[in-house]
């Protein structure tokens, strides 16, 4: 397995996935251990999504919950792609 540390845009990637999984989607606590962060980063992590639009928090029936928004998909998109450009140069 890789152990090289995760860069800013894998993390942010690694959150969107985990929302894209459970249909676009997640309880805070549900995201916490999906994205194997601490709790003080993934909150970081979540308000920069948040910032940038690309996550929304909504209040469902008393319970918090995270929507991923348009924007979070095309994040995920060219992310995606532009990992596979520069995996076919072996970088």
């Amino acid at each position: 397995m890789n152990e090289k540390r995760r860069g800013k845009l894998e993390i942010i990637a690694d959150i969107l996935r985990s929302m894209q999984k459970k249909e676009g989607k997640i309880k805070p606590t549900h995201l916490l251990y999906k994205s194997n962060l601490s709790h003080a980063k993934l909150k970081e992590y979540v308000n920069l999504l948040l910032e940038k639009g690309m996550i929304e928090e909504k209040e469902i029936k008393g319970k918090r919950m995270y929507f991923m928004k348009e924007q979070g998909h095309k994040f995920l998109l060219e992310f995606e792609r532009i990992k596979e450009f520069s995996d076919s140069f072996g970088l």
